[in-house]
């Protein structure tokens, strides 16, 4: 049987997603999918960015409330413990020290430029430097080894969106892809790029490109907040991937790649939902 996991979903101790872990492996199972990894929004020291997700004194909570979970579809689906966890320069004791506390089956890091506290520290006035900034940020997280894959890689550009130019970009996109390959970090494919400012998945198919031209792994992910998004958009995400070259996808399991032929995930996908309808 094909192995698929949903890779990114929250819950409502992010302050921005609804629903709790056992609804978004009901949406899972419902669709075809072997598991789901819970991988909310991680807690930052001295209240950066407390608004959109858990306290640090929520963090047990949080492991017990996927645990919880866990342990009640034990037999029917697989539920993982995740955490996207932001990378913010100077933060590296924190992180570090964070993903020690708990058991992760995977780590997804952030680069969140929309956040008060990483505006106020590198946007100048002008868009296309923060854009620069941005993925130079993306970099140095791969090369921190704190995380197994690198989130929606081109979100930065709902900021400015109007003076964001990926051919004018792409010499800087190119120059941190080179650094993450490097490295061996995974780059997300994220489904709910279409509901953004540029309605399209993160990253853009020209960065797709170069990625699989620098053997970079892709992780699929929806980063549902709500459960009807779990597995959204996953055949249009593998067409994307086909296009841009893969053949493969990766998910993680005890910190470790495992991969799934994209043709795969197409017919398994598309089985479960002739099935449904």
């Amino acid at each position: 049987m094909v192995r698929i996991l949903e890779t990114h979903s929250h819950t409502p101790l992010c302050k921005h997603a609804e629903g709790l872990p056992g609804e978004y492996a009901a949406v899972a199972k419902e669709k075809g999918f072997a598991g789901l990894t819970v991988t909310c929004h991680g807690p930052l020291p001295d209240g950066i960015s407390s608004r959109v997700r858990m306290r640090p004194e929520e963090f047990d909570q949080y492991v017990e409330l996927v645990e919880s979970a866990r342990k009640a579809w034990e037999g029917e689906l697989d539920i993982l413990l995740g955490l996207e966890s932001d990378y913010l320069p100077g933060l590296e004791p924190w992180i570090e020290e964070l993903h020690q506390k708990a058991e992760f089956h995977y780590i997804l890091g952030s680069v969140h430029p929309h956040i008060p506290e990483y505006r106020e520290r590198y946007f100048s006035g002008s868009w296309p430097e923060l854009h620069r900034i941005y993925y130079q940020h993306l970099a140095e997280a791969a090369e921190s080894g704190f995380y197994d894959c690198l989130a929606h890689p081109d979100i930065v550009k709902n900021l400015g969106h109007e003076e964001w130019d990926i051919m004018e970009m792409m010499p800087f996109i190119e120059e941190a892809l080179d650094r993450i390959a490097d490295t061996g970090v995974a780059m997300e494919l994220n489904t709910s790029g279409i509901n953004k400012k540029l309605p399209e998945m993160n990253p853009a198919p020209e960065i797709l490109a170069a990625m699989r031209a620098r053997g970079i792994k892709v992780v699929v992910g929806a980063d549902a907040h709500v459960p009807d998004r779990v597995g959204d958009g996953y055949l249009e995400a593998y067409q994307l991937l086909l296009n841009a070259g893969y053949d493969e996808l990766t998910f993680f399991e005890n910190r470790q790649p495992r991969s799934v032929l994209i043709s795969e995930g197409i017919e398994h996908l598309e089985f479960c939902k002739e099935i449904k309808t």
